[in-house]
């Protein structure tokens, strides 16, 4: 029971370690190329660096971490050739979520996605560009969600702490945040009208138009 007990204790700062991490380089607060030492962030948490060696590994695995010269950990970066990838892998995951989603998402689902719309439209008049961002990604997620693709919302919130990473220092104006929202209400129309196939084109030309 003791050694239970421990195991969930070691856990626990694991997942503190691994959520503190990855929140400063989403936020950019770690630019690309940072140096991550684990005596560093044991440091700021007031942790041993045992857990926080976890939560390196978890985020090597996730590719937000990468091994740098002489062998530290540094946040990755990421060439034009992955960055294709990522939106190749997001418009193939996110077309099958979202044709599930017209198939399978409950009408309390869709208002929960409207609700996310309405939030998102206030982040644009506010000009709330970080609140804006963190909602485009709960309205993605949503829809695997809804889609009930446990795996592809797995996969797709680690696609989004790539995108996260590769968005740092852009700013959009408030003219491409509204484009955005109304490309969210036109997906979100088209779930709820139960049409698989112009929801999954409209999510397509979304991601493509974001990206590029």
């Amino acid at each position: 029971m003791i050694g239970e007990q421990r195991d969930d204790r070691a856990s626990t700062l694991a997942d503190r370690a691994y959520d503190y991490v990855r929140n400063e380089i989403l936020r950019g607060q770690l630019p690309v190329g940072s140096v991550v030492a684990e005596g560093t962030v044991a440091d700021e948490l007031g942790i041993s660096k045992t857990p926080v060696r976890q939560a390196l590994q978890s985020l090597r695995r996730d590719g937000l971490l990468e091994l740098g010269p002489r062998r530290q950990v540094t946040v990755r970066g990421f060439s034009d050739e992955h960055r294709r990838e990522i939106v190749d892998v997001r418009v193939a995951l996110e077309s099958l979520s979202v044709r599930r989603a017209c198939e399978r998402m409950s009408i309390e689902q869709i208002d929960h996605l409207r609700l996310l719309l309405i939030q998102q439209k206030r982040a644009v008049d506010a000009h709330d560009e970080d609140r804006f961002i963190e909602l485009d990604e709960q309205f993605h997620l949503h829809i695997a969600a809804g889609a009930r693709l446990p795996t592809v919302e797995r996969f797709l919130a680690q696609l989004r702490g790539f995108v996260r990473v590769m968005r740092i220092g852009l700013t959009r104006p408030p003219d491409v945040l509204q484009e955005v929202w109304s490309e969210h209400e036109r997906i979100a129309d088209l779930i709820e009208g139960r049409k698989p196939t112009q929801a999954a084109r409209a999510l397509r030309e979304h991601i493509e138009h974001i990206e590029y």
